[in-house]
């Protein structure tokens, strides 16, 4: 009999960050482990994800932590800054500091896209109103009672409430029931009556709440006084990264007196190192929970009554901006910043006359309580779990206790399914209501409050094209197959096909490591750092070793980190993995292994070749790597037989593309080729190589009208963009006029434009920084061409040492300095193997070199190299350059 899983539901009490982070997690856990799922989300919020913080419309109130580390995702911290660029701010970095309300609006884009993915596992509804009280017994559901006189039942509930409300329990009565106090800044018009009027203005608390409303408040007519017992405002954030630094080491049994210490002379030795205090302070934060916990409770009150305004001041920043807002306000004496307490206030005539504990009296219309939130969780759903003994207040009475976010009762049981998050966790953590700390707290939550996924009964697993198994369903594995497939086969479609697996099975870490392995390394269209953690999420969860193998191999690629040696290893392992062989084998598809010597992709498929036993896909791989060693008679059978099993291998193709090539079979293999890219050829994601290919043909059988035809028709921008316009077309074209199959208006700018600058000007690999200047010299382009000189010079060791004196040979063609091109070329070409690619595109340097070598009346020099070059392989364009110099 099949047991039904009892669909659970989660209620969670307050939609702002803390509880759309929450949401988002649950969301997204559930979807991962196929695990059913209710969630409800009670806040009278008109949208999630705004809470206090981010309501604000004020496009001066920016976040105080740059874009970078404001991800709702904590193994993804680019996601926020990938967001604004995708949404209206292509430029932003995560160095930059956005604004509290677009962040709100990430907020709720991310909630709503996770609730889109989570369809058909997740069902999520709004309340929008208000939980008053929290009943039932230990043993049952959880009974929310809500303002609206509903009542919603819940397996468990998440208390992200944010906050305790200010208290003002500072303020002397006449202040507290004047009208002209504002002990509740933000709430919606509050400030309405303050922004018409000209008075001055008190805001008590000089912390980040009193410097955004001194800006909102900010006018030529009016001063605001902010006042605080230190008079300290928030410390600014540096204009630019200031470095890292590891955290000290902590005493074995650490003290207050000992912490001190050891913190005061970390930031000694961060100013001496960095001259900034700040890397010092940064590199604390993963630790400020574990040394929070380690101080008894006398040393914790003794911290907040000595160093805690101290900390909050150089821990939560201003950003940039702000702060020069303020120092311009202060300048003026627009801002007025005063040390001391509230002692008296009398009120005439509409008028406060404030007297502060320093002797200053001062004259405002209002007065505005900055002081921030209180101790104590004061509303009535928390009162009401005070009262039963359900919830205790936290260490030093701030927030509420809680063991891992649940809520511990009297007696430090946690018997009901109640937890919190963030704000209410101040008490046991210190540092907790900022983002970085609580979406941790909020992934951490999933994880507790979904079952781990099922351990299913021993059967018989899908399995790839190569018959390994998957850990995921029939119908995800057949559309994982199809993408293999098609990436085995070098065709279009496999991102769809990966993108329609992980569709059909978000926890299926292979299907999201491939996905981010296309977008890394062919320029698909995909969420490379999202798809890279989703695949690190489903591994941890539910993935066997060669599938989390896999996924190591692909996270080591993307951020550089031993990749090469990662994926050898791997494949010594699993040979038959076939997308790692692929990704590991220079030949179209991927770039290769990269720091290895010349040989060794070779011998990698030789020793792999057991686990295939002459499957076409890895004959394919060993007819190409035959032709780069120039046994090209054995590469032409490997490729024939390959393709007589599989008429639509992509490899097999390009292998027989170049053994035409490289052994003058010009004729032949243009026709064969065009034949195979107007048949078989046009699903291949790289048709527009292979046509690169057939113009090679049409260039050696000096063909001109063929060339241009081939150009406009399938090499064109528009027809073809990005990397392979400036591999493919623009190398082209300059070839073309080299040999004079071009004449007239070269239109190299077409394919510069349909380029992007990074890539042209600072590549990332040799192979694209030798096209790039290419390209650059075809175009005349000298500035742009020292520009990328000057990048390979500080760049990997290849561009240092080949690419930038390529590039300064280059520019003395363009100078007509023939004679200096040809000496700068003629050196390069014994070790232009080093950029990679093949011989047939880095022949474009010896092709250059002859131009010049012409160009410089060196016409012997040229006839030595048209002689060994027609020794090589026969061409008749070649023959008629050869006829055509003086004797």
């Amino acid at each position: 009999m099949t047991e039904v899983r009892k669909r659970p539901t989660v209620a969670i009490v307050g939609a702002g960050a803390a509880g759309t982070l929450t949401a988002v997690q649950l969301c997204e856990t559930a979807t991962r482990r196929r695990t059913p799922l209710d969630l409800v989300l009670v806040d009278p919020a008109p949208e999630a994800g705004r809470g206090t913080a981010y309501a604000t419309p004020d496009p001066r109130h920016r976040l105080n932590v740059p874009a970078g580390g404001m991800s709702c995702y904590p193994d993804d911290p680019g996601h926020f800054t990938r967001w604004l660029c995708r949404h209206g701010e292509p430029t932003v970095s995560g160095a930059d500091f956005a604004t509290r309300y677009r962040y709100g609006a990430y907020l709720a884009d991310t909630l709503a896209q996770a609730v889109v993915r989570s369809h058909g596992t997740v069902s999520v509804r709004r309340l929008r109103t208000c939980a008053e009280s929290c009943t039932g017994t230990p043993e049952g559901p959880v009974e929310l009672h809500l303002a609206d006189g509903g009542l919603l039942t819940a397996d468990s509930a998440v208390l992200a409430t944010g906050p305790a409300a200010p208290t003002a329990t500072w303020a002397p009565p006449a202040l507290r029931t004047s009208p002209c106090f504002i002990n509740s800044p933000w709430k919606p018009g509050t400030l309405d009556a303050v922004r018409d009027d000209t008075a001055d203005v008190l805001l008590v608390g000089t912390g980040l709440t009193a410097v955004d409303l001194a800006l909102t408040l900010d006018r030529s007519k009016r001063t605001v006084h902010a006042v605080s017992r230190n008079g300290l405002l928030p410390q600014p954030h540096a204009l630019g990264p200031a470095g890292a630094m590891d955290a000290p080491s902590w005493p074995r049994d650490l003290t207050l007196s000992g912490l001190r210490r050891t913190v005061y002379r970390h930031v000694s030795r961060s100013v001496r190192t960095h001259g900034d205090w700040r890397p010092a302070l940064d590199s604390l934060r993963p630790h400020t929970a574990r040394l929070w916990r380690s101080l008894t409770p006398e040393e914790r009150g003794e911290f907040l009554a000595h160093e805690g305004a101290l900390w909050n001041t150089h821990r939560h920043r201003m950003a940039p901006t702000t702060a020069e807002s303020v120092t311009r306000a202060r300048t003026a004496r627009r801002l007025q910043v005063h040390a001391g307490t509230i002692t008296d206030v009398v009120e005439s005539g509409g008028q406060l006359a404030v007297t502060l504990s320093n002797g200053h009296t001062v004259q405002v219309g209002w007065v505005i309580d900055c002081t921030g939130p209180g101790q104590r969780l004061e509303d009535p759903l928390w009162r009401g779990l005070f009262e039963t003994g359900t919830a205790v207040p936290g260490p030093l009475g701030m927030g509420v206790a809680t063991r891992d976010g649940r809520l511990l009762d009297a007696r430090g049981r946690s018997p009901r399914p109640l937890f919190t998050l963030g704000a209410p966790r101040r008490g046991e953590l210190w540092e907790t209501t900022a983002i970085p700390e609580i979406r941790v707290q909020a992934a951490a939550l999933a994880q507790q409050l979904l079952a781990p996924p099922a351990r299913r009964a021993a059967r018989r697993r899908p399995v790839d094209g190569l018959g390994l198994p998957l850990s995921t369903h029939a119908e995800a594995a057949t559309a994982y197959r199809n993408g293999l497939d098609r990436v085995l086969k070098v065709r279009a479609g496999a991102e769809d096909a990966f993108a329609r697996a992980v569709a059909l099975d978000p926890g299926f870490a292979l299907g999201h490591a491939a996905l981010a392995l296309l977008g890394h390394e062919c320029g698909a269209a995909v969420d490379v750092p999202r798809a890279l953690a989703d695949a690190q999420r489903c591994a941890h969860e539910r993935a066997d070793e060669r599938e989390r193998s896999f996924v190591d191999v692909i996270t080591r690629r993307v951020q550089s980190a031993d990749g090469d040696g990662a994926l050898i290893r791997h494949l010594d392992a699993h040979p038959a993995d076939a997308l790692a062989l692929a990704t590991a084998v220079p030949t179209i598809a991927f770039s290769g292994v990269t720091d290895l010597d010349d040989d060794y992709a070779l011998r990698l498929v030789e020793q792999t070749s057991p686990a295939y036993d002459g499957h076409w896909f890895h004959t394919s791989l060993l007819a190409f790597l035959r032709q780069e060693q120039g046994r090209l008679y054995e590469a032409g059978e490997l490729a024939h037989r390959a393709l007589g099993v599989e008429p639509a291998s992509g490899h097999a193709v390009h292998a027989l593309a170049h053994v035409h090539y490289e052994s003058g079979a010009h004729e032949a293999g243009r026709d064969w080729l065009d034949g195979w890219v107007s048949g078989q050829g046009r699903g291949a994601v790289h048709r527009a190589h292979f046509s690169w290919h057939i113009a090679l043909h049409e260039l050696a059988l000096d063909d001109p009208a063929a060339v241009r035809r081939r150009w406009f028709a399938q090499l064109a921008p528009g027809r073809v963009t990005g990397v392979r316009a400036l591999v493919d077309s623009g190398s082209l074209l300059w070839r073309a006029r080299l040999s004079g199959n071009w004449q007239g208006e070269l239109p190299t700018s077409d394919v510069l434009d349909s380029v992007a600058c990074e890539v042209l000007e600072r590549p990332a690999t040799a192979f694209t920084a030798l096209h790039a200047a290419v390209a650059l010299t075809a175009a005349g382009d000298l500035p742009a061409l020292r520009r990328l000189r000057d990048h390979a010079a500080g760049a990997d060791p290849v561009q240092r040492e080949v690419i930038a004196p390529l590039c300064d040979a280059f520019a003395a063609l363009v100078e007509h300095r023939f004679h200096e091109a040809a000496h700068g070329l003629d050196a390069l070409l014994p070790v232009l193997r080093k950029v990679g690619g093949s011989a047939a595109q880095r022949e474009v340097v010896e092709e250059t070199l002859l131009f010049a070598l012409v160009s410089a009346g060196r016409c012997d020099a040229a006839r030595r190299l048209l002689d060994a070059r027609l020794d090589r392989k026969a061409a008749p364009r070649d023959r008629r350059m050869l006829a055509g110099l003086p004797g």
